[in-house]
């Protein structure tokens, strides 16, 4: 008898656990507004309370295609991904059985795109989410179990894996992806010379690939080589089969931005940049134009260099070489993919300058965070530039990386305003003020 009732016990505890981590749990509403301290714009927090919560990348979509949710991380079920609704502020697990990298949500369909770790170890799946049938069965509590739900697209070997960073191709038929260096290696050209490790991080070296993976039937092949380590693979998301990536070296690279068609065919540097330009945090935000920043947070040096500096603030390091002063032209920057015709939009007085920069699909706004988590916005067609939101707390653990809303009146940060500890953050969105 007892050892019917230690099973019966165990078979509650394992039913527990197994509820409590269920794709489908629906967590009360936190949704605050507030009216931003300094400039009075609508602040409306999806999420109050210091969980630890982080936004999708800026180089990805936010909202789901229907324009009502957000996905985002939290520790509010850890390894999981969570939903919330922009205007009751439910929020309903979304994944189960965990994934890692990056979190990639379809424009066309209520689908979450991501990649989880297999059973066996190494090999990473590429899986889906039907969202629309999972907030309907939600809201109905009934729930069925994850296979009901999540779709399984291919498998990608631990030979091939790399951090699971992927990107949706406009026409959503593939995925790509960045690979190892083993793989690159291996479908590299003969003559390609990879680049050697650059700046204090020793990162950078090559060579690097992206790939790419049919979601039909999960066929893979390869679309490009280059020296270098490749990083934030993204898609233009109005054109088909145009990809912008990076050589990622945790800061300055050599020329950081480039972009490749799905064919291999018109790779090519993106506003090709001097050792005096500290190009990051490119963005494409409309069908021609990819947002990005040069950076101009480091002072100007005579004699003998850079020195240290503040490490509060990166890239003070001598070896990053001489760039990122304002010796030169910095600030939020706009180059068209068409014409490769690069304007500066705007930049901050004094500080850091413009850090982490997004635009609106329809060419109006520009917005941007420096080193101290404010925010700036640009009217693109006036030129005028407003501080829209402060107090966002430069000890947050991370960066607001604003990203705006297809439809171009808000955008979304994250945001540690509302934390105690100054350090854990919340999901914000800003709206544009009407008079604005």
């Amino acid at each position: 008898m007892r050892v019917y009732i230690y099973l019966f016990v165990l078979f509650l505890g394992t039913f527990s656990i197994n509820v409590k981590a269920q794709i489908g749990k629906r967590l009360p509403s936190e949704k605050k507004v507030i009216q931003d301290p300094v400039t009075g714009a609508e602040l409306h927090f999806l999420t109050s309370t210091p969980v630890g919560d982080s936004k999708i990348y800026p180089t990805h979509s936010q909202w789901t295609s229907d324009g009502n949710w957000l996905v985002f991380r939290s520790q509010r079920t850890p390894g999981e991904a969570l939903a919330v609704n922009e205007q009751s502020g439910d929020m309903v697990q979304v994944t189960e059985g965990g994934y890692v990298g990056m979190l990639t949500l379809s424009r066309k369909e209520m689908r979450l795109y991501f990649m989880q770790k297999s059973a066996e170890g190494g090999d990473l799946l590429v899986k889906s989410v039907d969202l629309k049938r999972v907030f309907e069965d939600s809201g109905k509590g009934e729930m069925k179990p994850k296979e009901s739900y999540q779709k399984t697209h291919g498998q990608i070997p631990s030979s091939m894996a790399n951090g699971a960073d992927m990107a949706l191709d406009a026409q959503e038929n593939f995925i790509y992806f960045k690979t190892s260096t083993s793989y690159a290696s291996e479908q590299a050209p003969a003559e390609l010379v990879s680049e050697d490790n650059f700046g204090p991080r020793n990162m950078g070296a090559g060579p690097g690939a992206i790939a790419k993976m049919n979601l039909a039937n999960g066929e893979i092949q390869h679309v490009v080589s280059v020296p270098f380590q490749v990083g934030h693979v993204q898609v233009n998301p109005w054109v088909t089969g145009e990809i912008v990536f990076c050589w990622e070296t945790g800061g300055k690279a050599p020329q950081r931005m480039w972009t490749v068609m799905d064919d291999g065919t018109q790779l090519k540097p993106l506003f090709p940049e001097s050792e005096f330009d500290w190009v990051t945090h490119e963005a494409v935000i409309t069908k021609d134009e990819v947002a990005f920043a040069i950076m101009g947070h480091r002072p100007i040096v005579t004699g003998e260099g850079q020195t240290e500096g503040d490490r509060e603030n990166p890239g003070q390091e001598a070896s990053w070489g001489p760039s990122g002063t304002r010796a030169r032209p910095t600030g939020l920057a706009i180059i068209n993919l068409r014409t490769e015709e690069m304007r500066i939009e705007g930049q901050t007085e004094s500080g850091s300058g413009l850090w982490h920069v997004h635009g609106s699909p329809d060419g109006k706004w520009a917005v941007g965070d420096d080193f101290a988590r404010n925010l700036y916005l640009i009217n693109r067609e006036t030129k005028e530039m407003k501080l829209i939101s402060s107090g966002h707390k430069s000890s947050a653990q991370d960066h607001p990386h604003p990203t705006f809303h297809p439809d171009g009146d808000r955008f979304q940060i994250q945001s540690a305003m509302l934390s105690e500890d100054g350090k854990s953050m919340n999901i914000c969105v800003v709206r544009i003020p009407e008079d604005w």
